[in-house]
């Protein structure tokens, strides 16, 4: 696949990201960065807009919130169902020059970084040109991507291990995004960073239908795009993904990834 191009470009993308999402989660996460209302807010990489939709009522009343993605569809998809007086959706790749949006009080960049290992803080720092001084800049990913397992066989933990070493190598693609994220606003100048770590992916007990949809699709487009051989299994792929939902549909299994959030204030000298 080329170095560019979205790991996860699927038709049903924006249908997976809105059941993903979680709108207490975003809430949350938001308000941690410290987002208020009145302010005009960037959503870059907005997916299917529910995220977006989400900043808009925290910045009610009198708040605005552009949701930018590089996809026709998910921009489309986003119109659709999260369109809104002081929402506006835009298709647009956030690697080019933003200035012509203007400038904005509050950016939130939410699991976008893991998918461009080489290119993350050139995409921060382009983002940081339309934060407003005194403005606020908030990055989340994970780190230890889809790679915290308890009850996993060791066949199965060393082949897990291995694709995301693959994918690094040949996908552009960043299990250890979340770890990074704090020296990208130290190394821009930002002001009063706080980070804060809490778990994503926390699954346990009777599986929910949302997590295996969102975890078997990943399979599904990913295996679909890479040639890794799964080497340890005689059947393939088709081997790999029946043991693996075997440990993932057990009650008894334990999954979790962290998820990092890190907010600076850019410094009004910038």
């Amino acid at each position: 696949m080329q170095v560019n191009e979205y790991l996860m470009e699927n038709e049903e993308e924006a249908f997976r990201l809105d059941i993903k999402t979680n709108s207490k989660v975003v809430e949350k996460q938001a308000l941690w960065a410290g987002i208020k209302p009145g302010m005009h807010v960037a959503d870059m990489c907005c997916g299917s807009g529910k995220a977006t939709s989400v900043l808009h009522k925290l910045v009610q009343p009198d708040g605005v919130v552009i949701g930018l993605d590089g996809s026709k569809k998910r921009i489309e998809y986003a119109k659709e169902h999260y369109s809104a007086r002081g929402i506006k959706f835009k298709c647009r790749d956030i690697r080019q020059p933003l200035g012509d949006l203007g400038m904005f009080d509050f950016v939130w960049i939410r699991f976008l970084l893991e998918y461009y290992l080489s290119s993350s803080f050139d995409i921060v720092k382009n983002v940081s040109a339309i934060v407003k001084p005194g403005g606020i800049l908030c990055l989340i990913d994970l780190d230890y991507n889809c790679l915290s397992h308890f009850g996993i066989s060791p066949r199965l933990e060393r082949t897990l291990f291995a694709v995301m070493k693959y994918l690094e190598k040949n996908a552009n693609f960043d299990p250890y995004a979340g770890r990074k994220l704090y020296s990208y606003l130290y190394n821009l100048g930002y002001q009063d960073i706080n980070v804060d770590i809490a778990a994503h992916h926390l699954i346990f007990g009777e599986l929910k239908s949302a997590d295996a949809f969102n975890w078997m699709k990943k399979f599904e487009v990913v295996s679909g795009k890479i040639k890794y051989s799964f080497e340890e299994y005689e059947g393939g792929y088709e081997e790999f993904l029946e043991e693996f939902n075997k440990f993932f549909t057990k009650p008894e299994r334990f999954t979790y990834t962290p998820v990092i959030l890190c907010r600076g204030r850019k410094s009004i000298n910038l």
